[in-house]
């Protein structure tokens, strides 16, 4: 059991963006601590063994979860926004429930780089607040996640650092993977390609849908080429393919499912990504390719914040031409954007790593 860990989070769902901070978490964990046993808390235990090459536990069984964490040394909670209650408080209570079950079996829980928020019940803050005064180490990925909990009533020391997936290297990635998705498309890498990432919103649709096809079609006729990338599947395709059934002029989407290496390759062969998707965002910065973000949600504008970008809007704010004239701004200044995300990376990449160095600080005590 020296090195035994459990990370719980939201892994199994076919959503990119956390697979991608589990894909990123598990180097960092291997590198700070060699020979390290991982069990991940998933929706799906078969596929993430199968891909990741760790133990996995069915997150609904608690008989597995509470065996799982009574055979670890230490349990991680994270990363991404699972304290949230924005989807619904039963969510929030599921993952401060898993560390409760830590915490009764006596052992040390670590938040790893979460992001914390929106929590907006009464129950929801103040759970919240209980919960993470009990947990030994509390990273976040931000500095209003920290603020966040302070406003809840935490005094601990709370260390801001960095989403996991900053962590990743572009020196890493095979570029060829992702070219040849391009290509299986029809699409020549090199020849201005925008990347689209949108998710489905609550509630009735309204006219942002129309206006970011109509910044799309405007983009295609200025003779770049618009490629939906869903990140979530199926909810990010089926909005990807209404989008598109909006538009006039000719577009690509990639339906098929791709896994975390090949999306991040894909992205790396883009000259902009249009997107919602916090992690869309974050795999362009990552690879040099400038974001131009919509937030759906306060963790993308803090995120854009803190590489220095300025967001598109809310989606209620966004208007063909505006959209249309920022995207093409960005392309034509791509060469600075990547030097200026460059200046960031480091630093960004140092505070994603610091996590994992807590948790080996915790397993040689």
């Amino acid at each position: 059991m020296k090195n035994k860990v459990v990370i719980s989070g939201y892994y199994g769902f076919n959503n990119l963006g956390d697979e991608a901070v589990l894909y990123s978490m598990l180097q960092s964990l291997r590198r700070a601590v060699p020979g390290i046993e991982i069990t991940v808390l998933s929706n799906d235990p078969p596929a993430t063994a199968r891909e990741y090459g760790v133990t996995a536990v069915d997150r609904w069984n608690m008989r597995a979860v509470a065996g799982a964490i009574r055979r670890s040394r230490l349990l991680i909670s994270g990363g991404g926004s699972l304290l949230q209650d924005v989807t619904g408080l039963q969510s929030l209570l599921y993952y401060l429930g898993i560390i409760w079950i830590a915490r009764l079996l006596r052992r040390p829980v670590v938040y790893y780089a979460q992001g914390i928020g929106p929590v907006n019940t009464g129950t929801g803050r103040r759970l919240t607040g209980l919960t993470t005064r009990v947990a030994r180490a509390v990273t976040v990925r931000d500095g209003e996640s920290a603020r966040d909990l302070e406003s809840m009533g935490v005094r601990r020391a709370v260390e801001v650092v960095a989403d996991p997936v900053l962590g990743l290297h572009p020196d890493d990635l095979d570029l060829t993977i992702g070219a040849n998705v391009l290509k299986k498309h029809g699409v020549t890498p090199g020849k201005c390609v925008v990347g689209v990432s949108v998710r489905p919103l609550p509630g009735p649709a309204t006219v942002w849908e129309a206006e970011l096809a109509g910044a799309l079609d405007l983009l295609a006729r200025a003779g770049r080429t618009v490629v939906f990338v869903p990140m979530h599947r199926p909810a990010d395709l089926i909005t990807s393919r209404e989008i598109a059934s909006l538009m006039k002029e000719p577009h690509v989407i990639i339906g098929e499912k791709l896994n975390v290496p090949q999306m991040l390759s894909l992205v790396a062969n883009l000259d902009l990504l249009v997107g919602m998707r916090l992690h869309a965002l974050i795999f362009a910065a990552v690879s040099g390719v400038p974001p131009l973000g919509i937030v759906y949600d306060p963790k993308v504008e803090r995120f854009l914040r803190r590489i220095d970008l300025t967001p598109a809007g809310t989606p209620d704010q966004l208007r063909a031409e505006g959209l249309a004239e920022m995207a093409a701004l960005y392309i034509s200044e791509r060469e600075q954007l990547r030097d200026q995300m460059a200046r960031r990376a480091g630093e960004l990449r140092t505070a994603a790593e610091r996590p994992a160095e807590i948790v080996r600080e915790l397993l040689v005590d």
